[in-house]
């Protein structure tokens, strides 16, 4: 299996991800090597506790920085036979993954983010229950017949699906939680431009059906991958709940048993969900040149009675398949906020006085009395903000009298010949003269019956 993803936000690289064959001598060097980053990492957090403590009490400030805890590896290489016999590439990469993760905590403490916000402080990881992940970079790794060659002897087997595209500068290898190896090699990106077809495309999102788009050949229905596979999930928790061990005691072999039934069924149901992503995604981008996707952040849903319909529904990962894809076949696809966009009319601009509510299905304009489906209507406003339907753009907010449910403040997303504020993927593909602006007006207007 094989995916691919960016890395950073900016970044022209990619990850493609591999299954590994593992032989029982390799497994056993690998647990090795991970047995001692571990130690490195727990190292690691126990001395920047020291450090804080020492800080909090003391008037002279000293830091654990990635340099500092450099030479405490290097001194522990010295006096540790067991620590030298592992390459220095992982351990060393370890210290700059905690160096990262420590940062992060305390960028967030200083901007003041609330605590559900920001990113804890790196913590002990427990011999039971971390997951190994190990990484090379390009001194610590090689290619060499078609097998990966790591530090220390290691050689794996990869299950190759498709070829790279570059030579990879770094890998990391890991265990997920159905005990199975992957290799994921960062390389750089490359794009590959599709034909371009003169379509634009909106795109809302919901819960009811995951995507709503001015298409309805592109419509994604809620695929119910969770939902299917609650009636054996359940079954393995409560295996689990009844073998569950008391507190301080290990597990039996029956709980871990359980527990790895239970971890296989979430991992497909992650991987059905991620396929119906892809190849929605896929389709969607194939057929049309730009894409006005709502920039829809589902995680306020976790708090709500919808939270496992949402859920499963995987809205974050299907918007960052699309724009990963968008990405990569050199589309045009546009963020748009997604204020009000329930709450606006596609056909005339005007906002209604109040929030529809979730049961209402069809949107009924005060001012031009147009009436449609919501989640329709809302597709429509995702493209003319975006700009990409310039015959119904100038129809938003006209000049001339405003109906009084318009007078309330707008957001700079809706603004006249504002395009700047809103966020797209840079790319090569077209602008946003299409000239099947004609026809998807005539469209919109037989859509929510204006024509």
């Amino acid at each position: 299996m094989a995916t691919l993803q960016r890395v950073a936000e900016g970044a022209r690289h990619a990850r493609y991800t591999y299954r590994l064959r593992v032989s029982s001598t390799a497994h056993t060097s690998l647990e090795a090597e991970w047995a001692r980053c571990r130690w490195v990492w727990n190292e690691c957090v126990a001395m920047a506790r020291k450090v804080h403590a020492a800080n909090r009490g003391g008037t002279e400030k000293t830091t654990c920085g990635p340099a500092q805890l450099d030479r405490m590896l290097t001194e522990a290489r010295n006096a540790m036979g067991w620590l030298r016999e592992g390459s220095s590439v992982p351990q060393q990469q370890t210290i700059r993954d905690f160096a990262r993760s420590r940062a992060k905590a305390i960028k967030d403490i200083k901007a003041r983010l609330s605590v559900r916000q920001r990113a804890g402080m790196p913590r002990i990881k427990p011999k039971r229950e971390a997951l190994p992940t190990l990484n090379y970079t390009r001194r610590g790794f090689r290619l060499k017949d078609g097998r990966l060659h790591l530090a220390g002897g290691i050689v794996l087997t990869v299950v190759w699906s498709r070829e790279l595209p570059n030579l990879p500068s770094s890998v990391r290898v890991y265990r997920d939680s159905i005990g199975h190896w992957y290799a994921s090699f960062v390389v750089a990106a490359e794009t590959q431009p599709l034909q371009g077809t003169g379509a634009v495309l909106g795109v809302d999102w919901g819960v009811k059906e995951t995507a709503t788009t001015t298409s309805d050949a592109h419509d994604l229905p809620h695929p119910q991958h969770g939902r299917q596979a609650a009636l054996r999930l359940a079954g393995y928790q409560r295996m689990m709940a009844r073998r569950r061990p008391a507190k301080g005691q290990a597990a039996s072999k029956g709980y871990r048993r359980a527990q790895a039934q239970a971890a296989k069924v979430h991992k497909k149901v992650a991987r059905q969900r991620q396929d119906t992503a892809r190849k929605w995604a896929k389709r969607v981008v194939r057929d049309h040149d730009a894409i006005a996707v709502e920039d829809f952040r589902p995680k306020f849903l976790a708090k709500t009675t919808m939270a496992r319909k949402a859920a499963d529904a995987a809205v974050g990962a299907t918007k960052a398949a699309l724009l990963e894809m968008g990405r990569k076949h050199a589309r045009d696809v546009r963020l748009v906020h997604p204020a009000h966009t329930t709450m606006d009319c596609a056909s005339c601009g005007a906002r209604t006085k109040h929030a529809l509510p979730l049961s209402e299905r069809t949107y009924t304009c005060t001012a031009c009395g147009a009436v449609s489906p919501r989640d329709k209507n809302s597709a429509y406003v995702m493209l003319v903000r975006a700009g990409l339907n310039p015959a119904g753009a100038d129809r938003v907010r006209a000049a001339g009298p405003l109906v009084p449910s318009q007078r309330e403040p707008e957001i700079p997303a809706l603004q006249d010949g504002e395009e700047s504020s809103q966020k797209s993927v840079p790319s090569s593909g077209p602008s946003s003269s299409f000239s099947s602006s004609g026809p998807l007006l005539r469209t919109l207007l037989t859509a929510v019956g204006t024509g």
